[in-house]
């Protein structure tokens, strides 16, 4: 068996066309295009490019960008004020600090000061909260891309076996919230979790989220099964992979992501579906 490609390039871009379709329609009624603004703090190399990419991706959806690149010796006091500022701008619709912060900012105390009406990250308490409560409004992105990949394997996910491999707040646990919200029977574990491979090779639905180069084994992987590898990792040569052993593991499964390519371009994707989403329940 050879596991058939989840694409996230080619998914994310019928995405982002349907985005950019009902922003077209919106503004021939009268409405102003949905308005991101993004805020880098710091010159980490790989924020800024996550952060061109984004920009690249409004400008195909048709929002407005709105960039705000500050030095890493900004203040906490500082950028709370800018946040604040965005919140009660009635031109912006979505609000995204990229992570992660200097060590001098609380990323807490920023996450919580976002408007949960304009926290297109989905990473303020009050909508992981609704989440919890399977009443989601702006959904994390990286969970909520991982999801519309499951969807389009065409594979039903009531009653399977999905085990998330960590438990972070931006992936692992979302992810586990929006699996039990389809009605998947979800494990999470993490890189100390006791016979992992065991649980792994039960599971119809690995979603690998743990940070790890090729931690989850391929021949752990149950035959048919489909994987989701969220995890990017540099090499000491250069090159990306995944938390997976691809190549071992792409001879198992029924479906598997490929890394570059795979669930990365639906992040950016879902960002859009929550910032058009934020601008409608903004704008209505």
């Amino acid at each position: 068996m050879t596991a058939q490609l989840l694409d996230g390039k080619l998914i994310s871009e019928e995405i982002i066309s349907a985005v950019r379709t009902r922003v077209d329609a919106r503004v021939a009624d009268g409405h102003r295009a949905p308005a991101l603004a993004v805020v880098l703090v710091g010159d980490d190399p790989a924020s800024a490019v996550y952060v061109r990419n984004k920009k690249k991706a409004c400008e195909r959806a048709g929002f407005r960008s709105i960039s705000h690149e500050l030095p890493s010796s900004l203040t906490e006091a500082e950028l709370l004020a800018l946040v604040e500022r965005l919140n009660h701008d009635p031109e912006v619709d979505g609000i995204l600090v990229q992570l992660p912060l200097p060590k001098q900012i609380d990323q807490e105390r920023v996450i919580e000061a976002i408007d949960p009406r304009k926290d297109v990250d989905g990473f303020h308490p009050y909508n992981f909260g609704r989440l919890a409560l399977r009443m989601p409004l702006l959904r994390p992105c990286t969970p909520y891309g991982v999801m519309v990949m499951l969807e389009k394997t065409g594979v039903d996910l009531v009653g399977k076996d999905a085990v998330v491999i960590g438990a972070s707040n931006i992936v692992g646990r979302p992810a586990g919230l929006e699996l039990l919200q389809a009605r998947s029977t979800v494990t999470i574990c993490h890189s100390r979790t006791v016979a992992l491979a065991d649980k792994v090779r039960a599971a119809d639905v690995v979603v690998a989220g743990v940070g790890i180069p090729n931690f989850v084994k391929g021949d752990w992987i149950k035959p048919g099964a489909i994987v989701i590898d969220v995890g990017i990792n540099r090499l000491p040569d250069g090159k990306l992979c995944g938390d997976v052993e691809f190549e071992t593991a792409r001879q198992r499964a029924g479906w598997i992501t490929p890394v570059p390519g795979g669930v990365g371009p639906m992040t950016i994707a879902m960002l859009m579906q929550n910032t058009f989403d934020a601008s409608v329940n903004l704008n209505p």
